[in-house]
């Protein structure tokens, strides 16, 4: 199959790529490439360092199915340059399924987010309840959400709506909970956790990849798929990291009021299973950095990156 993978050079993409190579895919890769190009030259495999703003620079023809990831990640990303934010999250969206379409894309998978429901008190969130984002980042979320299901009867459209993903990559990011804990034990011998008691769904990159897989073997499933499989406390994840590296957990007062529990038994009804989880995740982090793989560096941070890069308007 012939795929374009938007953000393929990210924490995400980057082992997806590899995982579609080894599949067999022609796979093109679009990334602005702000965090580096981790990605190895192999066979089938053509990347373009360009802005998905610029939807002409992307080359159409032929292919299949779009997985499409790129965006500006997370809320202090977003809140450094809103401008940037609406742009990439979602202007970006609307003109690549616009093009996508007018050149006979068969499927559109689109990377959401987890976060788009806001502050959930109901002990399970499905797909159906209603999103109340609180964020800049939450909102151009749910906005590409809405922009690409009013296009559904002209591609198939599947939107994943990720929990907070953990595990090793080579483009690592350390500002994910599992992810930054863990370096902390490792790095500091202290945990710093802020407030503790909100509730986070977690998924393992590679069962993240794995959710990929599975809905390009199915095009048939659209609509909107959460995924996520373990949902714990902050002061939960900075506990278990602790077992791995003896640490001392110190919890401070936060004003970060997301608290929710994802619900993923529609993704489970399809037949997926997950694979891996948080356990996994910590001990990723932990051989990566005690085998030199891994270090402690600006560049796994995202906000630290692009506050260097500066306003990227």
């Amino acid at each position: 199959m012939k795929i374009l993978l938007t953000g393929g050079c990210g924490y995400v993409g980057t082992p997806l790529a590899q995982r579609l190579l080894e599949m067999g895919h022609d796979l093109t890769v679009v990334d602005v490439q702000w965090f580096g190009n981790y990605l190895k030259p192999a066979k089938g495999l053509k990347v373009i360092q360009a802005d998905i703003r610029e939807v002409d620079r992307i080359p159409f023809d032929g292919v299949e199915a779009i997985l499409h990831l790129a965006n500006v990640a997370n809320d202090p990303c977003a809140d450094l340059n809103s401008k940037l934010n609406w742009e990439v999250n979602t202007l970006a969206t609307m003109f690549l399924v616009e093009k996508a379409i007018r050149h006979g894309v068969g499927q559109f998978v689109y990377a959401s987010s987890g976060s788009v429901y806001g502050v959930k008190e109901e002990p399970e969130v499905t797909e159906e309840l209603s999103l109340v984002p609180i964020s800049d980042y939450n909102k151009t979320k749910m906005v590409s959400e809405r922009v690409l299901l009013s296009y559904a009867d002209k591609i198939r459209t599947t939107i994943i709506r990720p929990a907070t993903i953990c595990g090793y990559s080579r483009r690592m990011r350390l500002d994910l909970s599992v992810n930054m804990l863990t370096m902390q034990a490792l790095t500091k011998g202290k945990i710093t956790v802020f407030g503790g008691n909100q509730t986070r769904p977690n998924i393992h990159l590679r069962d993240m990849i794995r959710v990929y897989e599975h809905f390009l073997a199915k095009p048939e499933l659209r609509g909107v798929f959460n995924a996520g499989f373990e949902n714990i406390s902050i002061l939960d994840i900075a506990e278990r990291a602790k077992k791995h590296v003896p640490a001392e957990v110190i919890v401070t007062p936060s004003n970060d009021p997301r608290s929710y529990r994802l619900s993923s038994k529609k993704l489970l009804a399809t037949g997926f299973q997950p694979k891996y989880g948080v356990e996994d995740g910590i001990r990723e982090v932990i051989e990566a950095y005690r085998g030199g793989k891994l270090q402690d560096r600006e560049e796994n941070y995202n906000i630290r990156t692009m506050k260097k890069l500066g306003s990227l308007a």
